[in-house]
């Protein structure tokens, strides 16, 4: 039975997490200000008030007493779900994240599982002050026994949290803060219908000039770019990664063959990040299809600006169409 119902990124992910919570009560949400307030997004909204505090719990504003809980919770069978509350908060539980979280299944030779979901604010575009506009997930995508998904529209998010909350493995799933409550990314989500595979990437438009590799808040400035290039006779494939680790890169592969050329798009640094990993393999696995070199469109490798210059820090649609042409020019 199809039910549909159109909803933003933020609503998709408070439907999936109350669905989570009612078929499974060893389901618990936990985070800074997310039961009676709902979470400074209101992602956790409504749920406090319909599952009590039992298993909405608001916790104290120390990010490293959050995971080492969702450990303990973990190993007693429970499934924690942390809500950090900017990604830049993240930093005082990186030592429980990468020397506990990751690491205790294969420590313990599969006899303790870390079902774990680390909810993650990420990224710019919303005008914040210091510390919560940052794009930190290649940090978390290189160390081994994490997982990290990011979505980008309202039927991954929906299904997605309750994919990874359903893992046994830990996830972090950074969600794209920008376009929480954006209208122009509301879409449809049978709720009632069958999710895709968490772990694979998705061809989001179909082209032939030209492949734009994006995850999160970027697939839309990707999706926007190659709406405007149509105009210019060019024809841009879009992939979404939807999972940062494990990368799944075959459709990449398959699409640079066809094409012949690669722009990775993120509001990331481009130093050490998921997009000099994605153009490393792409030239291992596609070498003698490529027309030109892989360029990458990111963020600048400095701290991120103060807000009134994020404009000018984020990749946009005249930095994507530019780079189109300077591959097209090789």
């Amino acid at each position: 039975m199809s039910d549909l119902q159109k909803l933003t990124i933020g609503k998709a992910i408070n439907l999936g997490l109350r669905r989570a919570m009612e078929e499974d009560p060893k389901v618990l949400v936990m985070g800074e200000d997310v039961g009676k307030l709902g979470g400074v997004f209101r992602i956790t909204d409504g749920l406090q008030k319909d599952f009590g505090e039992q298993r909405v719990l608001d916790t104290p504003l120390a990010e490293s007493g959050i995971i080492g809980t969702a450990v303990g919770l973990a190993v007693r069978g429970f499934r924690p779900v942390c809500e950090i509350q900017f990604e830049g908060f993240i930093f005082p539980g990186f030592d429980q994240i990468s020397s506990q979280v990751a690491k205790l299944h294969y420590r313990t030779q599969g006899k303790i599982k870390m079902p774990i979901v680390i909810r993650v604010p990420f990224g710019g575009g919303i005008g914040a002050v210091e510390h919560h506009s940052e794009s930190p997930e290649s940090l978390f995508a290189h160390i081994p026994g994490l997982k990290v998904v990011s979505v980008s529209n309202a039927v991954d998010a929906y299904w997605g949290i309750q994919q990874a909350i359903k893992s046994d493995d830990p996830i972090l799933f950074f969600e794209p803060k920008k376009l929480y409550h954006s209208g122009a990314m509301k879409s449809e989500v049978d709720t009632e219908g069958t999710p895709d595979e968490l772990f694979k990437s998705r061809v989001v438009r179909e082209g032939t000039t030209a492949t734009v590799v994006a995850y999160g808040p970027s697939v839309k400035v990707a999706l926007d770019a190659a709406a405007a290039a149509e105009d210019e006779g060019k024809s841009l494939e879009v992939i979404d990664l939807r999972t940062l680790s494990p990368l799944d890169l075959e459709p990449v592969f398959e699409s640079v063959r066809k094409t012949g050329r690669l722009i990775a798009l993120s509001e990331a640094p481009s130093e050490s990040s998921l997009t000099s990993e994605i153009a490393a393999r792409v030239q291992q696995e596609c070498f003698y299809s490529l027309e030109a070199p892989v360029l990458r469109v990111t963020g600048f490798d400095t701290p991120y600006p103060p807000a009134k210059l994020e404009e000018h820090y984020l990749p946009d649609l005249d930095r994507v169409l530019h780079t189109v042409d300077r591959s097209l020019a090789w």
